[in-house]
């Protein structure tokens, strides 16, 4: 959340950046609220005053008259009191509820714009890792009538959305014989990359208390609508490992030193795709359940913005390891979403659909989340802040594998396994993804 005193000092421009997001808050109740809360808490600090220099006349005063008179006073006050902290926790909840609806600010260098249209292409690279001016990117060129990465798993018996759809419904699939051999290659792959890169690996829960939900800033607003509850359990599935990473350090204090504190985490995601009624319907391009490697960092305030650049550059590093060509879009302030203040795509190219598509993103929160999480740093000379976070997605295993799949499909109709990913098959490397009766 938002600092309040912030909020105070700056309600014009808080107004103008969640119209921005489209989130729609009453910044001017909120400030109503707020003002009322402190001139209650006004009140009563008052009244304790009274009550406090009462007790000392009672203490001091020898005459029963004169004690009974003051203590009958007092029970007035009490009453009087009772009331004001019976409204002030009404306010407190008012005002919690507000502040809660506010958003994050975007960073000034943030596009203004309504939705996804508005996102800015940065530029496109090409399998060989080239770099080119967006519109001038270079795409896989084949001699060959392609296909489409669905029809070629299901031809070779790797990807199988049919028989999910019988067992779970739609928006699930079963990942079979060599596409599950090449998933935990990947996981071996990115784990390589990123643990010399100080990322500590983590399995986390997959289930999130009501208080720790709210704290991550994605269950606010429609977002609620993407979540699986359980309501039995009063518990969340998480849709991102980023919700479990970011909460499992709620309440702490990092020393300065120990800044940035990176994680990486693997974990099943969970996500209603409620918002995403009739798009992608077919595959696992966007289904409820997926795997994910997740990239998070806690980091000094100060060092934030060259920490999420440096999220954004691995990502990169394992597209082009991989030689999968994509694009990096500058997400626009409508299409950004709830906590965060920046973020940039990545989308891989798909031959059979003729563009880009989404595999993975990455974003700076500031301090929106920490402020929630109440997690903070000490630095050296003993003042406490709080700190920045970063998310970002290292690998979501399904969308790399429709890449994969498109980018090295073969004429013969088998796929072509990624050259660095080989030396993690094991004793399966001879296992081909040839074309089968």
């Amino acid at each position: 959340m938002l600092d309040i005193k912030f909020i105070r000092e700056n309600s014009d421009r808080v107004k103008r950046d969640c119209k921005n997001k489209g989130v729609k808050v009453d910044i001017g109740l909120l400030l109503k609220i707020d003002k009322e809360k402190r001139e209650n808490l006004q009140r009563i600090e008052k009244i304790r005053a009274e009550k406090n220099k009462a007790s000392k006349k009672i203490i001091g005063s020898e005459n029963k008259k004169e004690k009974e008179k003051i203590i009958s006073e007092m029970r007035k006050i009490d009453n009087k009191e009772d009331k004001l902290k019976e409204n002030l926790k009404i306010l407190n909840s008012k005002f919690q509820k507000l502040m809660y609806q506010v958003s994050n600010l975007s960073f000034d260098n943030v596009p203004i714009g309504k939705d996804e249209k508005d996102n800015i292409i940065v530029r496109q690279v090409s399998a060989s890792g080239r770099s080119y001016s967006p519109g001038k990117g270079k795409k896989p060129k084949f001699d060959f009538k392609t296909r489409n990465y669905l029809e070629i798993a299901e031809k070779l018996d790797i990807i199988d959305v049919k028989r999910a759809a019988k067992v779970s419904g739609s928006r699930f699939s079963y990942l079979k014989n060599e596409a599950v051999l090449i998933e935990f290659a990947l996981v071996d792959f990115v784990l390589d990359n990123l643990i010399k890169e100080g990322f500590i690996p983590v399995i986390p829960p997959v289930m999130l208390k009501k208080e720790m939900a709210r704290g991550t800033g994605y269950f606010e607003a429609t977002d609620i609508n993407e979540a699986y509850y359980l309501p039995k359990d009063d518990l969340f599935l998480v849709g991102t490992s980023e919700q479990s990473l970011l909460t499992m350090r709620a309440d702490e204090t990092f020393e300065e030193e120990e800044l940035p504190k990176r994680y990486l985490g693997f974990s099943t995601c969970f996500r209603r795709e409620a918002g995403s009624y009739g798009k992608d319907t077919k595959g696992i391009l966007r289904v409820h359940q997926f795997d994910k490697l997740e990239m998070f960092s806690f980091s000094h305030p100060e060092k934030s913005k060259k920490e999420h650049q440096f999220f954004l550059s691995l990502e990169e590093k394992l597209m082009q390891e991989l030689e999968i060509p994509y694009q990096v879009i500058q997400i626009c302030t409508g299409d950004l979403g709830f906590p965060a203040a920046e973020k940039y795509d990545i989308e891989a190219w798909v031959q059979s659909e003729n563009r880009y598509r989404e595999t993975n993103s990455v974003s700076n929160c500031a301090d929106f989340q920490a402020r929630r999480l109440n997690i903070r740093y000490r630095d050296k000379k003993g003042r406490i802040g709080f700190v920045h976070t970063i998310n970002g997605t290292a690998l979501a295993i399904g969308r790399t594998l429709i890449a994969i799949i498109e980018n090295y499909q073969q004429k013969d109709g088998s796929v072509e396994v990624p050259g660095v990913l080989r030396k993690y098959l094991g004793n399966h490397k001879k296992l081909p993804w040839l074309k089968r009766d």
